[in-house]
């Protein structure tokens, strides 16, 4: 080998670590970037998707008024109050997961986008008087940070 080709593939190596390796860094934090937020997007829409089944079980019991009014308990039959008991487990259940799952105390621009809608549900069902009552039987045994953040939203901590 002479030694201009010696100089030749020296520098090219060179070349390569200065600018390649970094380059190939760069390439890699931003697949795995893309990828966290694309699992972030699943997660969004699988958590969505439990949110429209309890739309269809709100549905399927649509004689407890649960999205259009408040009926009181005394009003409500031994079965219907047990309906809606379980209903607002489910409910605090999946309000859980997806705190567990989403919520951040310092959130990325993504993330808040994402939070926001589960923070607009909370909202409305923390503004249900009857929702509200039941909160301290529905949040034992809930996570503690959870239990806090709910609390705080329904002005009951």
């Amino acid at each position: 080998m002479t030694p201009e080709t010696a100089q030749f593939w020296e520098t090219s190596s060179y070349i390569v670590t200065v600018f390649g390796f970094p380059f190939a860094i760069f390439m890699f934090a931003l697949e795995n970037y893309k990828e966290r937020q694309l699992e972030n997007e699943e997660l969004y829409q699988k958590l969505a998707e439990e949110y429209a089944k309890f739309a269809n079980l709100l549905i399927q019991n649509a004689d407890l008024q649960l999205m259009t009014g408040s009926i009181a308990d005394s009003a409500l039959s031994p079965e219907q109050r047990e309906r809606k008991k379980i209903i607002f487990d489910m409910l605090v259940a999946l309000f859980e997961r997806a705190y567990i799952l989403v919520y951040e105390e310092n959130m990325d621009r993504q993330t808040k986008r994402l939070w926001a809608t589960w923070e607009d549900y909370i909202l409305f069902w923390c503004k249900r008087d009857d929702f509200k009552k039941a909160l301290p039987e529905l949040l034992v045994g809930e996570d503690p940070d959870f239990t806090g953040y709910i609390r705080k939203i329904a002005g009951t901590s």
